[in-house]
């Protein structure tokens, strides 16, 4: 078992509401009822990325670039929790918050009222699994549980959420390794801290043969891999639909098998407004309710395509047809009587799906991203690194991969230790590494190459580590005595400890990184060769016996 390095307060507030657990399929209250979600997203909207590049990249989804966090301000949740009330909801969705900030007074309104959180962990742009280049890497592991040991304490968290709709095409399936991993370690870490609450995923919506393959392999295999509660943003729903021109029908039986809680984790109709919100008696009667545990409505704050139920003008609230007719659906609709936990089926499993022409997934995952390794190779097997500087800049470090990589393969070279293949389900033995990291690594083996002070440079962005390994065996070596600290089969429970990091943040998904990481490992060096003839008998090979250790995993 690792530790992180995160304080984490084992102690929960005194709260109102009880915890609502799993069985198999459905949620269920302590008395054994079953639990129904009726829930609003809610989730001020930053500002939208205006990179065409990078929407492209993104799959033509446009991200914000910056965040509002909703439960940091018991002024605005004052404000709000009475509308809300009003709405009928016993959920919100929230979407990004900054677990360095204050929850407690919003947690609390919340709890108070009898309003439950589901809670998405990752962060706009930077801070999540990229779905054009995904890696799980040790920037995101720490950023996740940092997040999760800021709301645990919280006894009205209903689940927290890996990621939304980082699988957006059939093209970009081989993220979905990536995704099942977070969810992997996530739950660990959970158990470790003797918590239950929910892992779960939200996924974008499309053909049947897409939306059900994507399902069944996040929901596949043992209750440690797959997820708790699976969510479909879904908005087919418009005006006078019915289960069937809307399309209710075939989701509803496509998702009947699937062994884990699944529910709408966005609806309301984007097609042809006004929203009538009709669909909400469906989704609380059977059939549909048979699979769906409720759904979240989108969206109590306004959105750049017009879809807010409410207008908010500093203090004041103004609300929407669509606010006052959800508030109609929501509170003249009764979950239906279900069955009680005790009458409910057996759980199940199912077995993983194949990849196929609609899912380009493996059911091998990558590892668990293991701090203490990278931190070792850093400190032990790299004669260039990043300056620290350029290293909290998550657009420096990526371009700077993409140009260093590029100049490695020309000098025959490769970057495959940094990289991983979702689909053939090869993992570089730095793929769980920060960006920070990788990027040392294809820095520290170009100048293996070309072993030179200029090679070293990148635009004042590197520097040579005042400690590297003395000769080329020297660096093969240590990076086999890092590699060595990971646990067979790299796959481990991470825990938290009492100890705050020193000198270490975290930040960003592919192509991004924080600060360095602090040295873990001694220095296995002496004193830095001066000579450039020096350098080339020390570290010609460097790149190349680096390449060899660090290698590709499966």
């Amino acid at each position: 078992m690792r530790l992180l390095k995160w304080a984490f307060p084992l102690f929960p507030l005194i709260s109102a509401l009880p915890q609502i657990t799993r069985q198999g399929k459905y949620l269920f209250d302590p008395s054994g009822n079953r639990f129904f979600i009726k829930g609003v997203a809610y989730q001020p909207q930053g500002t939208l990325a205006t990179d065409s590049a990078s929407n492209e990249a993104n799959g033509g989804f446009p991200e914000p670039s910056s965040f509002i966090d909703p439960l940091s301000s018991a002024q605005n949740c004052t404000r709000d929790l009475p509308y809300l009330k009003q709405l009928g909801v016993n959920a919100v969705r929230v979407y990004s918050v900054n677990s360095s900030l204050n929850h407690d007074d919003c947690m609390k309104m919340f709890d108070d009222a009898g309003i439950y959180v589901l809670l998405d962990v990752s962060l706009p742009l930077n801070g999540s699994i990229d779905r054009s280049s995904p890696s799980w890497s040790t920037n995101l592991l720490n950023e996740y549980t940092t997040t999760i040991n800021a709301f645990l304490k919280y006894d009205n968290i209903l689940a927290f959420n890996i990621g939304n709709e980082v699988i957006n095409l059939v093209s970009n399936t081989n993220a979905a390794p990536y995704v099942k991993a977070a969810a992997r370690d996530i739950k660990a870490y959970l158990r470790g801290l003797g918590s239950s609450v929910l892992i779960g995923y939200s996924a974008v919506d499309g053909d049947a043969d897409f939306r059900n393959t994507l399902a069944e392999y996040m929901s596949c295999g043992d209750d440690s891999i797959s997820v708790d509660i699976y969510g479909l943003n879904n908005y087919e729903w418009c005006g006078n639909e019915t289960i069937t021109s809307s399309n209710w029908n075939t989701i509803t039986s496509g998702f009947s098998s699937l062994p884990v809680v699944t529910y709408m984790s966005e609806y309301g109709c984007i097609f042809n407004p006004p929203r009538l919100w009709t669909e909400v008696t469906a989704l609380f009667a059977s059939p549909v309710s048979d699979v769906f545990s409720g759904g979240m409505a989108f969206s109590y704050f306004p959105t750049s395509d017009g879809y807010g139920m409410v207008t908010i003008d500093g203090n004041s609230v103004t609300t929407s047809d669509d606010f006052t007719r959800l508030s109609a659906q929501y509170n003249n609709t009764k979950p239906p009587t279900s069955i009680t936990k005790s009458s409910a089926p057996a759980v199940t499993t199912i077995s993983c799906p194949s990849e196929n022409s609609t899912l380009l997934a493996s059911s091998t995952l990558p590892p668990t991203p293991d701090e203490a390794v990278c931190d070792c190779l850093n400190a032990n097997a790299f004669a260039c690194l990043v300056k620290q500087s350029s290293a909290n800049s998550p657009t420096i470090v990526g371009a700077l991969i993409d140009y260093t990589c590029s100049l490695l393969g020309a000098n025959g070279g490769s970057c495959d230790p940094i990289g991983g293949n979702g689909s053939s389900g090869m993992y570089g033995s730095l793929s769980m590494c920060s960006p920070a990291i990788k990027l040392s690594y294809a820095m520290s083996a170009y100048y293996g190459t070309n072993p030179v002070s200029t090679s070293c440079d990148f635009a004042g962005n590197a520097t040579l580590s005042p400690h590297p390994p003395n000769t080329a065996q020297d660096a093969s070596t240590a990076a086999q005595s890092c590699l060595a600290q990971q646990p067979s089969g790299g796959v481990y429970t991470i825990s938290a400890s009492s100890s705050v990091p020193t000198g270490s943040t975290t930040a960003s998904g592919s192509g991004s990184s924080s600060t360095p990481s602090s040295s873990s490992g001694s220095s296995s060096s002496s004193a830095i060769r001066s000579s450039g003839t020096g350098w080339t008998v020390l570290f010609g090979l460097t790149g190349v016996l680096l390449g060899v250790v660090l290698g590709v995993r499966m």
